[in-house]
């Protein structure tokens, strides 16, 4: 396959098994999705949904958020990882939002990424699941697919993702990267490599099957 066919072989075979495509972090606004996203950095979203709603019981925007100390943030954080880390810039970015941004959750890569403990992907997320804004968010699971699958040379996040953008339709890319992990949780973890059912890889990337196993 040429990475045209590769292409549409993926959308094709992603859209047939995942046509929903829920946030897997459990958030009611940007900015609770702002804060679940920092804290799945290095860290389950599964975890992650086990933490937040002790944290947004207390605090579910920066107003509250800024009423609590960065050390009682940290205490309930911590089952994340990184926890000083973590509480300092939420408890930061809460107080900017705050004073730059009149309490709302800005609405441009740029601003998001001049937040604490914001990166391009968190930015990204956000811009593309609470905005609606088209972005591709690459993650360990898209980056190690993409790969895989002869779509990108695998040389850095950065390139994975302008590879990305360049081949896939801008109007699935919010729908698209989410299958994409969907599928890599599913049917190719990285500690666990289930080579036997993963099928886009046997059809298209780096291992070869001796049939479809998958339309």
């Amino acid at each position: 396959m040429n990475k045209k066919e590769k292409i549409k072989y993926i959308i094709k075979s992603l859209e047939k098994l995942y046509p929903n495509t829920p946030i897997p972090l459990n958030h009611k606004d940007s900015y609770t999705l702002l804060i679940a996203v920092l804290l799945s950095a290095q860290c389950t979203d599964k975890r992650v949904n086990k933490v937040t709603p002790n944290l947004f019981k207390l605090a579910d925007n920066p107003y509250d958020m800024v009423k609590l100390t960065v050390d009682e943030i940290r205490q309930i954080i911590r089952p994340c990882g990184l926890s000083p880390k973590k509480s300092q810039a939420i408890f930061t970015l809460s107080e900017i939002i705050i004073k730059k941004h009149n309490g709302k959750v800005p609405k441009s890569f740029k601003l998001l990424e001049e937040l604490p403990g914001v990166g391009h992907k968190t930015a990204s997320v956000v811009m593309a699941q609470a905005f609606g804004v088209p972005a591709f968010p690459v993650d360990t699971h898209i980056h190690r697919l993409l790969t895989r699958w002869g779509i990108t040379n695998g040389k850095n996040v950065k390139q994975t993702e302008k590879d990305a953008k360049k081949l896939f339709p801008k109007e699935l890319w919010n729908k698209i990267h989410l299958q994409i992990i969907f599928y890599g949780r599913e049917y190719s973890p990285s500690r666990s490599p289930k080579v036997n059912i993963d099928f886009i890889t046997m059809n298209i990337g780096t291992i070869k099957a001796k049939k479809e196993l998958r339309p």
